[in-house]
């Protein structure tokens, strides 16, 4: 304490640098909105090709399951496909959901293997199933996601325009920039095409000839394969609509819908109706076609997912974006990113509000304890320094920033406080008593020793169990123990030896009374002071 104080100058210096530096070490670390809660359990998005008929569909998806099934980690594996009753979650056939239900760690064959681990093993057995994509999430995660930001992934590229084929161009070439990037997974395109697609290409010359109408020809096509209500069957007090149609096995046969007659004004000399085979007046083709067209604000859009693992989110959307300004989009087009991430602006833009009431609330009260803006700056030192013990407790565990941690720094501020308001008002009042500065500086630090740790350390002791924690929602609470318990112990060491320190100089430079000149007429004696 004393060399701190006879050397307050470079003491003071050295802190000023401490704080610049665990600035910048803030900007280089990496940021996500929440960190991910592991619920246990596992959820996969399975999506194959448009168009996927229900049964192969389910038989697909069985296969999926005994994949699954042959990991030892598992207990059980159930999916669901299609739309319920109540659409809350309307898919096609192609798309399914499947949730994968894990045994307690306990019961793994290997407990210390991560669960990032057994998503890979998952995933590179299920290359076995040809014809689907798989996306891995968890199953609370997966519906938050939906709800905030209306896919089911950590990071959406959302591409704006009016072609489509364009759009999925695009789209494309942003899933493979998206692909080199470290930490991607489970990169995906919105399916916009390749759903099977009926066109019926009509002949004008043929109509003209024959003296029918395009409506007419649309009739017979639509009762051939749709069918068409030409009456009601009543039987008692129901009734049953009649429908006319071809059999189910001649309503896919291309061949026979072409044999079909169609009725044409001009009779046969007899006066008997005359037919035109329906192969003579159009044409028909399948071909694929769009399989959903996705609007947002009224604007056509397709989407590219992905998910980030072993990486936060923040530095890796900054990379995406960064290497995605590659991509050209012709006059009318644009792209914007959604996600969790738009979360964590969002969030991040309130912080900006709320941190800076709280820093302005503390300092109100400590100029209402002090009554100057002298004293109440240098209780307010220990604001940075204690931000600094945080910063430097976040990278050290390798946690990036987060709404948790920023909650902590607003914590920590209020406690970092209390430890300098408690010395500078002892030291404050062993001056009114009489004693010399730099005696009251060095008494005052001592006497206050034990109330500062005391302080100090049950503040911090009582969120270790919190920053040890392993169990359910500890990812949550870990950040905010880490941050108040780093920023703790640098406030208290920082406070008990650079605080003297800036305490005797703010006093020596704005208090004459504390000036070697005042301090030698202060115990003078009356006479020689007059």
């Amino acid at each position: 304490l004393k060399v701190s104080v006879a050397h307050r100058g470079i003491v003071a210096t050295a802190a000023a640098v401490v704080v610049a530096l665990s600035l910048l070490l803030a900007s280089r670390m990496g940021s996500e909105f929440i960190p991910n809660l592991d619920e246990g359990d596992l959820a996969v998005h399975s999506l194959r090709v448009p168009g996927t008929s229900l049964s192969q569909a389910v038989h697909m998806q069985n296969s999926v399951q005994k994949a699954f099934m042959k990991f030892p980690e598992v207990a059980e594996t159930f999916s669901k496909i299609g739309t319920a009753e109540v659409a809350t979650d309307p898919m096609p056939p192609s798309v399914a959901d499947g949730f994968v239900m894990l045994k307690p760690r306990a019961q793994w064959p290997d407990p210390t293997m991560s669960k990032q681990a057994l998503i890979q093993k998952m995933s590179d057995s299920l290359e076995q199933v040809p014809g689907t994509k798989y996306e891995f999430l968890q199953p609370i995660q997966m519906r938050f996601n939906e709800l905030i930001a209306g896919v089911r992934s950590d990071v959406a590229v959302k591409i704006f325009g009016d072609d489509l084929d364009e759009l999925l161009a695009k789209g494309k070439e942003i899933g493979k920039i998206l692909e080199k990037i470290p930490g991607a997974e489970d990169i995906g395109v919105e399916q916009i095409t390749g759903l099977p697609l009926l066109s019926v290409n009509m002949k004008p010359d043929a109509l003209s000839r024959y003296g029918l109408n395009v409506s007419d020809v649309q009739e017979v096509i639509a009762i051939t394969i749709g069918g068409q209500k030409v009456g009601e069957i009543f039987e008692g007090d129901r009734r049953y609509p009649l429908v006319v149609q071809l059999p189910e096995n001649l309503r896919t046969d291309m061949d026979a819908w072409k044999q079909i007659p169609v009725r044409i004004p001009v009779a046969a000399a007899d006066g008997t109706p005359a037919f035109v085979p329906l192969g003579e007046l159009a044409d028909f083709e399948v071909g694929p076609g769009p399989n959903q067209i996705s609007r947002e604000n009224g604007k056509r859009r397709v989407v590219v997912t992905a998910n980030v693992r072993g990486r936060d989110l923040g530095s890796f959307v900054a990379e995406a974006q960064e290497k995605t300004r590659e991509v050209e989009l012709t006059p009318g087009n644009w792209i914007t990113w959604g996600g969790t991430f738009e979360q964590l602006i969002s969030a991040s833009e309130r912080l900006k509000i709320v941190v800076p009431i709280a820093l302005v609330l503390i300092f109100s009260l400590l100029f209402m304890t002090f009554g100057n803006v002298r004293d109440s700056l240098l209780v307010f030192t220990g604001v940075p320094l204690a931000l600094s013990g945080g910063i430097l407790a976040l990278w050290l565990r390798d946690i990036p920033l987060s709404i948790s941690a920023g909650v902590g720094f607003i914590a920590l501020s209020g406690v970092a406080v209390l430890n300098g308001l408690v010395m500078i008002s002892f030291i404050n009042d062993l001056r009114k008593d009489g004693m010399a500065l730099d005696e009251a500086v060095i008494q005052g630090a001592l006497m206050r020793l034990r109330p500062v740790l005391m302080t100090a350390l049950v503040a911090s002791l009582g969120f270790v169990p919190m920053a040890l924690a392993t169990g359910t929602g500890a990812e949550v609470q870990r950040p905010l123990a880490t941050v108040v318990i780093g920023g703790i112990i640098s406030s208290t060491l920082l406070t008990l030896i650079v605080l003297p320190g800036l305490y005797r100089i703010f006093r020596s430079r704005h208090d004459p009374e504390d000036s070697p000149e005042g301090e030698a007429g202060r115990h003078a004696s009356p006479r020689t002071v007059a």
